[in-house]
C-alpha cells in the first residue's frame, strides 16, 4: 500500500526523459569563413527552404593587416592571432562533421607580400584550406547576400560592403526585369557578372569596383593626423578621389526607384546608434531604412563625442571604436556623392555569400518565394 501523501504537500508530475535536441545531419551542412584584414568570421548552417538556418558562427577581430600598410607585409603577431582564431574555426568544423566548405581570404592577403605564404602556414598548421579570391568574387558574395533586401520597386541598385582593407561598390541594373523577379535576378549573380542567365530576366551589372580603402587602411593613411575632425574630412575627401573611375559616379540618383545597401560593421553600428540601441540586436538592424539625414546626424554626434567619449559609448563597442571615424569617412563620402532615403542596412556579407552560392550550386535552396 502506498504510503499517504501528508497534507497539504505538493503532487509533482513523474519526471518525463526529454530526449536531447537531435544534431543535424553533417551531410546537410555548409561552412564559410570569411579572413579580413581585420577580423576573422565564420558561420556553419543548413539550408532551410530559400535560406538557411545558422547552427554555429564564429567571430574574432584579429586585425591580421596591423603595419600592413608601413611595411607590404603581415606581421608575426598578427598572423599568430590569426591562426590562434583559424584553429577554435577548425575545432566547430570538425565537432559538426561539416564537410562542405568555402574558406577565404580577402584585401590583406592579396596585397601582403608574404600573403601567400601565410596562406600555406595556416593549412601546415590547421589544417584548413584557405582561397585568396579575386576582389571581383568578393563584391560578387557580398550582392548575393543582400538580394533579400532588395525592393521590388528598385530599378537602380547600388550594393556598398565596406570591409577592413577594401571597400566594394557594385551597381546594378535592374529596369530590364520584373519587379517580383529583382531579388531573385540578384541571387543569380553568384555564377558572376557577366554570366548567362538562361530563361531569366537578367539583373545588369552596369560597373563595379574594388577600392583599396577600408576601415583599417584609411584610418591607417592619415593616423599621422592629430585633430579628429581635420582627420575625418581628409579621409571622407581621400575616399571620395578613389572613387573617380567608377562610371556612374555621375549618376541620376534622386529617384524614387535608387535603392542603397550598405554591409558592414560600420553600417550596422551607425544603425544601431540611430535606433539608440544600449545592446546590439540583429533583428533591428537587420534591413533598417536610413535616410542620408539621419546617417549625417550619427556621425556629426560620433564627432562631437572625440575620441574619449566614443571609447566610452556602448553603442560604438570596444572592437569598433577605433575604426568608426574612418568607416563613417567612407558612408559620409558616399552619402554625398548619392543622397538617398532608401539606405537599406544589411547584417550580412562575405560569409552569407559564401553559404548561398554553395548551397545554390548544390541545389540545395528552394526558389527564393521574393
Amino acid at each position: 500500500m502506498a504510503p499517504k501523501r501528508p497534507k497539504g504537500a505538493v503532487a509533482f508530475p513523474k519526471a518525463v526523459e526529454t530526449p536531447a535536441p537531435k544534431s543535424p545531419d553533417p551531410e546537410t551542412l555548409y561552412a564559410a569563413l570569411d579572413l579580413g584584414t581585420n577580423s576573422c568570421r565564420m558561420l556553419i548552417a543548413q539550408p532551410k527552404g530559400s535560406q538557411f538556418h545558422v547552427i554555429d558562427s564564429f567571430s574574432k577581430a584579429v586585425q591580421l593587416g596591423q603595419g600592413l600598410e608601413g611595411s607590404g607585409r603581415l606581421s608575426r603577431s598578427s598572423m599568430n592571432r590569426t591562426i590562434s582564431a583559424m584553429r577554435i574555426c577548425k575545432h566547430k568544423l570538425e565537432r559538426h562533421g561539416v564537410q562542405r566548405m568555402r574558406l577565404v581570404a580577402t584585401e590583406a592577403c592579396r596585397r601582403a607580400r608574404n600573403g601567400v605564404a601565410f596562406v600555406k602556414q595556416v593549412n601546415k598548421e590547421t589544417g584548413l584550406n584557405l582561397e585568396i579570391i579575386k576582389p571581383e568574387e568578393e563584391a560578387r558574395l557580398a550582392v548575393v547576400s543582400c538580394a533579400p533586401l532588395v525592393s521590388t520597386k528598385t530599378e537602380q541598385l547600388l550594393v556598398v560592403d565596406i570591409g577592413g582593407g577594401s571597400t566594394e561598390l557594385v551597381w546594378v541594373d535592374l529596369t530590364k526585369v520584373p519587379p517580383r523577379e529583382r531579388p531573385r535576378s540578384i541571387m543569380r549573380l553568384h555564377a558572376g557578372f557577366k554570366s548567362d542567365p538562361g530563361p531569366f530576366a537578367a539583373a545588369k551589372v552596369v560597373d563595379w569596383i574594388s577600392v583599396p580603402l577600408g576601415v583599417a587602411t584609411l584610418r591607417d593613411q592619415f593616423a599621422d593626423v592629430e585633430d579628429d575632425a581635420a582627420r575625418f574630412a581628409l579621409m571622407s575627401w581621400f575616399f571620395e578621389e578613389n572613387l573617380a573611375d567608377f562610371s556612374p559616379y555621375a549618376a541620376e540618383q534622386a529617384k524614387e526607384n535608387f535603392q542603397i545597401v550598405g554591409t558592414s560593421g560600420t553600417v550596422t553600428t551607425v544603425a544601431a546608434s540611430h535606433l539608440g540601441l544600449k545592446r546590439y540586436d540583429r533583428t533591428k538592424v537587420d534591413g533598417l531604412r536610413m535616410t542620408s539625414d539621419q546617417i549625417d546626424a550619427v556621425i556629426h554626434g560620433y564627432l562631437s563625442l572625440g575620441p574619449e567619449g566614443r571609447r566610452a559609448d556602448p553603442r560604438i563597442g570596444k572592437d569598433r571604436q577605433a575604426l568608426i571615424m574612418s568607416g563613417s569617412a567612407i558612408l559620409q563620402a558616399l552619402m554625398r556623392l548619392w543622397p538617398t532615403d532608401r539606405l537599406s542596412v544589411a547584417d550580412r556579407g562575405l560569409r552569407e555569400g559564401l553559404l548561398y552560392a554553395q548551397m545554390s550550386a548544390d541545389g540545395a535552396l528552394e526558389d527564393a518565394p521574393f
